[in-house]
């Protein structure tokens, strides 16, 4: 299995960087996990838009859906998409409609937004949508699909990668949590865990919704992970800094993530 970080920023993009989203290949298959602003003009740098079988969205917050949008346009509106010849395009009566896999309400979220432009049904037009929950379990070609809810401020899942037919490893990604029990026993022995880094201290107050690289760190140990990569952080942070402190409680391999990182699990 193949991970590349298309965009790893919070909230606030890096300058000249992209948002969450990262591309998972297995044989085949080819998915994107998480679609952040910035992300689909990174996508496209190393795979095209229309190569994607399904997308999985980890919460409905904007820097993990938002380029969703555009994604969308391009689906409905390319020239590539549609099936009359355009320029160099031959036209085609297959264009792409990737799976879109939401949280619970995501679909109704995406309605908000597309109504603006008077486009209520561009979702459905580009995607083929279908809702998630923490028991599902979802294949797309060699890539099998599991979800955990996570402590965050709406519903948010960390999502787990592995392999239906050659026994490669497990990929775990926390998305945005604060330190969670349930996340520690889903991730279990992961081979890779992903995890965010989004603040330097913890946050004041209850509920939490993000981690510091130490608590990461922690996570990552009591789950027994063999591979810790730091994610969500942002360029204005140390990101040497980071991986020392996560490297209090974790003896394995840490990395911060950057934009155009390859890990092979």
């Amino acid at each position: 299995m193949r991970i590349t970080v298309l965009g790893k920023s919070p909230a606030w993009q890096d300058a000249g960087g992209a948002c969450s989203g990262y591309l998972l290949e297995e044989g085949a298959a080819c998915m994107l996990l998480d679609c952040g602003n910035g992300v689909f003009g990174k996508l496209r740098s190393v795979r095209e838009y229309d190569q994607i079988d399904a997308v999985v969205i980890t919460h409905m917050h904007a820097d993990h859906y938002i380029d969703l949008i555009p994604y969308a346009f391009a689906l409905v509106y390319a020239p590539r998409q549609q099936p009359e010849p355009i320029g160099r395009w031959p036209g085609t009566d297959s264009p792409a409609r990737p799976r879109l896999l939401l949280p619970e309400g995501g679909l109704a979220t995406l309605h908000r937004i597309v109504s603006t432009w008077g486009q209520d049904d561009l979702i459905e037009r580009a995607f083929e949508v279908a809702e998630y929950g923490a028991n599902d379990v979802v294949e797309v070609g060699a890539l099998r699909v599991r979800f955990q809810r996570v402590s965050h401020w709406i519903p948010t899942y960390a999502v787990e990668f592995s392999s239906t037919t050659n026994g490669s490893g497990r990929f775990v990604y926390g998305a945005d949590t604060a330190p969670d029990d349930g996340l520690v026993e889903f991730a279990r022995g992961s081979d890779l865990l992903m995890l965010e880094a989004t603040l330097l201290r913890p946050e004041r107050g209850e509920p939490r919704g993000h981690m510091t690289a130490a608590e990461a760190g922690d996570q990552a140990a009591r789950a027994g992970a063999r591979q810790l990569v730091l994610t969500h952080i942002s360029d204005e942070l140390d990101g040497e800094a980071a991986r020392t402190q996560a490297l209090e409680s974790f003896d394995g391999p840490v990395e911060v993530a950057v934009e155009g990182a390859v890990y092979d699990v």
